[in-house]
């Protein structure tokens, strides 16, 4: 058979969980889903309207590997003007197809063969995937309920081996919507520099805070932006998902290395997507991000509103400061994750990803994306409230 031919590197890595569920949706024509991690909003018009002059003017050649001049400068100002961050335009910022491959080669550049990966979950179903396809062994920290889903020290120093070489940290969090306080972060960061740790720093949500809350960096803290990436893009706060436009910050030597991997396997972003992100942070900053706030005040509205369904169901479910995510507990239902959904699917036609998905401390929990029309979101609820109370 033809299996024999495949890495069993990649044959050991499941598919994601969350796909089957997708799958079956897409049998059913009423299907609501709350499970898809992505903006209900359309591209601004004048970001969109960017990448149409830039087809039209021609420009359809490749750009530098690490992509446009004046996208870097912009990510740069950027970082320093929203998360006081410094990177150099010229060789500390690299544009990528998506911060999910920015995730990808970090992991191939800085893991080695049997190196493990600590890993806060419940988190992002790639970070465990890509850890284990740049040969390294992901090593999974508790987050709960009960602290907020914010990671603590002694979890994580629990965890620290001689092995040990990189942490992934992502806040704002999805699944939980959680965010992480400074006086944590720099607990955090004590852990990574006394055990001589590398941290990749996923914030693509970090525009997507609410109730005054705001996620610090820990590239920001004293003697950790020499041992951090800062990973990020477009998808979530500037609704651009399919432009698939991320990049990623760090010390020269760490962005060389990535870009090396970049340059033979992808060359080079899609120029139209980069003049797009260029765009969208160049208005955003000279118009104080408004297109970003309106979302984000949109979303905060839908928040409030799950947030309140779901305890008026009778459900603990956490408060999310971030991200676009819920993340209630299901415990008293009697159900696991994976029970649960696949019967309120099957049932009542209502789509939700089961919290097992995002790491063993997501069982017992399902997430539930509130970047969905208001009136899809009222009448997933009555669903919902009449499976539980069904049951």
């Amino acid at each position: 058979m033809s299996s024999r031919f495949i890495n069993p590197a990649i044959s050991a890595v499941p598919p994601s969980a969350i796909r089957r569920f997708f799958d079956i949706a897409g049998t059913m024509k009423d299907a609501i889903s709350l499970g898809v991690g992505e903006p209900d909003f359309i591209t601004p018009f004048p970001v969109r309207n960017s990448a149409i002059d830039s087809l039209l003017d021609g420009e359809t050649q490749y750009t530098a590997n690490s992509g446009l001049m004046p996208l870097r400068q912009e990510i740069a100002l950027y970082q320093k003007n929203r998360f006081s961050l410094e990177y150099d335009p010229e060789d500390e910022v690299l544009v990528t197809v998506g911060a999910s491959e920015a995730i990808d080669i970090a992991l191939r550049a800085l893991v080695r063969p049997g190196d493990e990966v600590l890993i806060p979950e419940p988190c992002y179903i790639s970070y465990q995937a890509c850890t284990r396809f740049a040969g390294g062994l992901p090593v999974n920290v508790p987050t709960r309920a009960e602290n907020d889903f914010e990671l603590l020290a002694l979890d994580l120093e629990a965890r620290v081996t001689d092995k040990s070489r990189v942490l992934i940290l992502s806040y704002p969090s999805n699944p939980t919507g959680a965010v992480m306080p400074k006086e944590r972060l720099k607990a955090v960061a004590e852990v990574a520099m006394r055990h001589d740790l590398f941290v990749i720093c996923d914030e693509i949500y970090s525009e997507l805070c609410y109730d005054g809350f705001f996620q610090h960096s820990i590239a920001s803290l004293p003697g950790m932006r020499e041992r951090t990436m800062v990973v990020s893009g477009f998808s979530k706060a500037f609704a651009m998902t399919g432009f698939r436009l991320g990049y990623l910050c760090a010390p020269r030597e760490i962005v060389m290395a990535c870009s090396r991997i970049h340059q033979y396997t992808i060359m080079c972003a899609s120029r139209q997507s980069q003049v797009a992100a260029y765009n969208a942070l160049k208005q955003g900053r000279e118009n104080g991000y408004s297109d970003v706030i309106r979302m984000r005040d949109s979303y905060d509205r839908r928040r409030r509103l799950m947030h309140k369904a779901f305890l008026d169901m009778g459900l603990d479910c956490f408060e999310p400061r971030g991200a676009f995510y819920t993340f209630p507990s299901i415990k008293n239902t009697g159900l696991t994750s994976d029970e649960f959904c696949e019967r309120l699917l099957k049932e009542h036609h209502v789509v939700c990803v089961p919290g097992n998905a995002f790491g063993p401390s997501g069982e017992g929990h399902i997430r539930c994306c509130y970047a969905t029309a208001t009136d899809k979101l009222l009448e997933a609820f009555e669903k919902i409230s009449d499976f539980i109370k069904g049951l």
